[in-house]
């Protein structure tokens, strides 16, 4: 049995505990503070939920009590789903009676929920810092949800020796230690947070959480990555653009030493500033998904011309892929197909959901490892890099031609005047489907749409060029991870008849 990632916190608490573990408001929590913290959440949630069988649902905003509940129900061994509070009611309760959750836990300023835990309060009686509660590298910690994007988000529980497993590779990447600073952009029911907070706090680093209420204002997350001394940014396109906005006026950052580019494409014209953002940075982009965690990892050269979309790179040590072509029969060489991967940090799969078809062992009958199917589909190169060209589920017919809704976005997002796209495709009765794209420019009137549809005719089939170019001049929508909110402009689109 190998040790825990709370267990791993535990100790770097007992051994450094005036270390900052996370800073918060501009404020330090220390690893002794934040540990007493995790022991009186773990006292409560016993008191809550006695039956250790059983998972609790967490329904938490991001802050240090939060990250102390999580870090009380590893200390009691206890399985937690942890989706985001952003979600409407009947989901949550959908996904909480999925998870089979004894009792959904949250903090005092967390939407209803059956028990209110305070991990500041006062110590009771009994003793204070438990030891941490011994599990199983097969026994489930977290719980994960996807995003539902077609649907009711899927439960992905997580084993502790996935996870251990991750932290490690995490740390050794990034240089992840005592005394690295970690920004977390994402919020706690992100993926992304496995490297950003739990990486971070297993190998006594010091977490920079960014408020999600102050996570557009681009003087603030600048003034957080140089204030802390940031080593380690990682985070979606969006914080990208944001730092980059408010370092063409103060300068550069020149802390942090791993930029790490994850959960979208990143955009040439937000690429094209990261030099400018961040002086003495190593830049990578980091390929995976809630499923498998990191699977491929791809380090930018940065004397070399950059192409987007970025190549996803080689991957991981314990990674083993494959691609699939259009007969379901694994590919060798160049060419393109569905990307399918099996990593060591990967769920076992969905929970209480089928899982025949997208879990699946290898596709012509050889043994051994269980694939997941990203749904992603890749471009081989001739030098055996990877890139994703765009997801199966946003892969359409238009008057015959299979067009990815992605790589159309993609193509936008490539003229200087673009500075958000998004493309969704609307059943036509005669066409298949029709795309329809909303863009928001650098500066409002500096193209108009026959210039677009003219940049889009150079680079795509007549087939992939929107029939609808709509500008607008407010920000995208976005989901709580920061990505474009697709649906939701989905569904305005069709409520206003495409006018």
């Amino acid at each position: 049995m190998s040790r825990s990632l709370v267990a791993s916190f535990a100790a770097h608490a007992a051994a450094q505990p005036g270390a900052p573990a996370l800073i918060w408001e501009d404020r330090p929590v220390s690893y002794g503070d934040l540990y007493a913290m995790a022991a009186r959440a773990r006292t409560q949630v016993e008191a809550a939920a006695p039956d250790a069988g059983r998972p609790v649902g967490l329904l938490v905003r991001k802050s240090p009590e939060a990250v102390a509940l999580v870090l009380g129900c590893l200390m009691a061994g206890r399985s937690f789903l942890l989706p985001s509070h952003e979600l409407p009611e009947a989901p949550l309760a959908a996904l909480f009676q999925q998870a089979g959750c004894a009792v959904v836990l949250g903090l005092a300023d967390a939407p209803p929920v059956d028990h209110v835990v305070d991990p500041a309060a006062e110590p009771g009686g009994g003793e204070e810092y438990p030891a941490v509660a011994a599990v199983d590298d097969e026994a489930v910690t977290f719980m994960l949800t996807t995003s539902g994007s077609t649907g009711l988000p899927k439960v992905v529980p997580l084993s502790s020796g996935a996870v251990g497993r991750f932290t490690a590779w995490g740390a050794e990447t990034f240089g992840i230690t005592t005394g690295t600073a970690v920004l977390n952009y994402a919020p706690l029911n992100f993926d992304l947070c496995m490297l950003d907070v739990w990486t971070t706090l297993a190998y006594g680093g010091t977490v920079v959480l960014v408020d999600p209420g102050r996570g557009t204002s681009a003087g603030y997350l600048r003034d957080l990555v140089a204030d802390h001394a940031v080593s380690v940014v990682q985070g979606v396109p969006l914080l990208f653009q944001l730092l980059a906005e408010a370092t063409a006026q103060s300068g550069p950052l020149d802390t942090p030493a791993h930029v790490i580019f994850a959960g979208d494409s990143m955009p040439a014209r937000v690429l094209a500033e990261v030099p400018a953002t961040f002086s003495k940075a190593r830049w990578y982009n980091n390929y995976g998904c809630t499923e498998t965690n990191n699977s491929f990892l791809h380090e930018l050269d940065q004397d070399q011309p950059l192409r987007t979309p970025l190549p996803i790179g080689r991957p991981l040590t314990g990674v083993r892929w494959l691609v699939i072509g259009q007969d379901g029969r694994a590919s060798t060489g160049p060419g393109q197909g569905e990307l399918l991967v099996s990593t060591p940090f990967q769920t076992a799969g969905y929970l209480n959901t089928p899982n025949g078809k997208t879990f699946a062992p290898h596709p012509d009958g050889e043994p051994g490892l269980v694939y997941y199917r990203t749904g992603d589909i890749v471009t081989v190169h001739e030098d055996g890099a990877l890139s994703v060209i765009g997801r199966t589920d946003y892969l359409v017919k238009v008057r015959g031609f299979q067009v990815s809704t992605q790589s159309v976005e993609q193509i936008l997002l490539d003229h200087p005047a673009v500075a958000e796209a998004a493309v969704v495709a609307l059943a036509d009765p005669v066409a298949g489907h029709r795309l329809h794209a909303r863009l928001r420019l650098t500066e409002p009137g500096s193209v108009n749409s026959l210039s677009l549809r003219q940049h889009c005719s150079e680079r795509t089939v007549r087939a992939a060029i929107p029939s609808v170019i709509e500008m607008v001049t407010e920000p995208l929508p976005r989901t709580s991870t920061g990505k474009i909110d697709r649906n939701r402009i989905k569904a305005c689109v069709l409520a206003a008849g495409e006018k």
